[in-house]
């Protein structure tokens, strides 16, 4: 199976002839999920579960969008074997435009050992993504070219080991890239649009973000699946995931300078 990696890993690996030893075993290191901002701001991150289900690490967060703020997806792999990493934006593969299921058959990213990938937008040939931006659902890529809105507001990672790990073949890129966001082919009708207070990703200005193709073939169940639930402020205020009302009494800083009288005391 074939799959895409980022140009600079690309152009590093195949310049030194590297080849790959099987790396075996139970995920040894960590990979970690970063949304970072262009600005540089801080996207405020709040931790929700962290469980294993049927060998699978799932990992949930909420995070504060800011709309209008382009973003990236950071991805550190900190295990000694490359990892295919499946991405989706409110329900679309981030290569393909594809409905997401995060399954191992579809279009994924490949990140080397001790490496990271950045991804920073909708992928519509080999040599250029369209921007991440916080935007509102009726602006975003999902709903106004597929009319799906199923997985608004959601950035999901699906971590994959290999099965074999043989060296890596550069091949000319024949493949179907994430649609312009005009076309309203495969769109889902049987989903309602999302209310305006939610958020959803925009499909932004084209940069130049060159690929190779791989070789990669995943093993059958990730290993990890991390999921990011992004909000506005007062939606993140409202459903109390952050406490966004005056400051609560500190029952120690506050006090009184003096013991106060018991109820009813008439003494001097």
């Amino acid at each position: 199976m074939k799959h895409l990696l980022s140009a600079v890993l690309a152009v590093a690996l195949l310049s030194a002839g590297t080849a790959y030893a099987h790396g075996g075993g139970g995920l040894r290191g960590e990979v970690s999920v970063e949304v970072v901002s262009d600005s540089g701001a801080t996207l405020l991150t709040i931790p929700h579960k962290d469980f294993w289900k049927s060998g699978t690490r799932i990992i949930k967060r909420w995070l504060e969008a800011k709309k209008g703020e382009r973003y990236t997806v950071v991805i550190r792999n900190s295990t000694p074997g490359r990892i295919g990493v499946v991405v989706a934006v409110d329900g679309r593969n981030i290569i393909s435009g594809k409905k997401s299921d995060l399954k191992n058959n579809e279009d994924m990213y490949i990140v080397g050992a001790y490496d990271r990938g950045s991804y920073e937008g909708w992928r519509t040939d080999q040599d250029t993504v369209h921007r991440f931006y916080f935007t509102e659902p009726g602006d975003s890529y999902s709903a106004t070219t597929f009319q799906d809105t199923s997985a608004m507001g959601l950035i999901a990672v699906a971590v994959y080991r290999e099965k074999e790990q043989p060296p890596m073949i550069e091949e000319k890129l024949r493949r179907e890239s994430a649609p312009a966001a005009t076309s309203m082919e495969s769109a889902d009708r049987s989903k309602p649009m999302a209310k305006d207070q939610a958020a959803g990703t925009g499909f932004g200005e084209g940069q130049y973000s060159p690929t190779v193709r791989v070789a990669f073939d995943p093993e059958r169940k990730p290993i990890q699946k991390t999921l990011v639930k992004y909000e506005w402020r007062e939606t993140l205020c409202r459903k109390g995931i952050i406490n966004c009302g005056q400051e609560g009494r500190n029952r120690l800083w506050d006090e009184g300078e003096y013991a106060p009288f018991p109820p009813g005391y008439r003494g001097k």
